[in-house]
């Protein structure tokens, strides 16, 4: 075999393992996640675990417990460190945890949702307080990419439950409706008569043409650390 052929031959032979691995990579981002995000979002959800363990462990400063003990109700006391907690955060740093038995979600909590930060998990609006504080609040993540951990939330329905832990609480809220909207829909974070949750993500799968957005109303409140006192 001449020199010529065998470059020709072993060019077609990384060409077509080439185009293996590629039809792979596709075949396992349609049926679960695209897989090296999906590694990497793990990796990091990883060490967001052990922030947020800090984070939950750190004890309110003198000033604040000497706040919090002249506020009556666990709800005051809540939202507070509610407060507190969204104006001390760094972006992209663990901020709690959304748990959605339905669809297999347990996944930290980041403050922001640019795009670095929802590299590393669902992250809470810059725009919205953050849960526990009256309002709305709103959680965003990625449907097929990091660690896809919104991937189905189009499954969710009426009475589903979503919890938020938060180091200061424990939040739980019931799933009310879902809609489909345009990216540029800011509507669906304004505040209305009772707490609420709104969770987002980009609509249809391997799509950011429209949103996908579950409107949740908090139903109960568990005080956590400090909240406690």
């Amino acid at each position: 075999m001449t020199p010529t052929r065998r470059a020709l031959r072993a060019l077609s032979t990384v060409l077509i393992v080439s185009g293996v691995l590629m039809l792979a990579d596709a075949g396992l981002t349609l049926i679960w996640q695209e897989p090296v995000s999906a590694l990497y979002a793990t990796f990091v959800q990883g060490r967001l675990d052990d922030d947020l363990r800090k984070l939950e462990l750190s004890q309110p400063t003198a000033l604040d417990l000497a706040a919090l003990r002249k506020l009556a109700t666990e709800r005051r006391r809540i939202a507070f460190l509610a407060r507190k907690l969204r104006t001390d955060q760094d972006r992209g740093s663990a901020a709690g945890r959304v748990k959605i038995a339905k669809i297999g979600v347990d996944f930290v909590l980041v403050d922001g949702t640019d795009a670095n930060s929802l590299r590393k998990g669902p992250g809470i609006y810059d725009e919205v307080p953050f849960p526990g504080a009256p309002g709305t609040t709103a959680i965003a993540g990625h449907r097929t990419t990091y660690g896809s951990p919104f991937r189905k939330i189009d499954q969710l329905r009426r009475g589903d439950e979503v919890v938020v832990e938060m180091p200061y609480g424990k939040l739980t809220y019931e799933v009310e409706r879902s809609r489909i909207v345009p990216p540029t829909e800011l509507s669906v974070l304004r505040r209305v008569s009772y707490d609420r949750l709104v969770l987002s993500a980009c609509h249809p799968l391997y799509s950011a043409a429209q949103r996908i957005v579950v409107f949740a109303r908090l139903v109960a409140a568990e005080a956590r650390g400090a909240a406690r006192v």
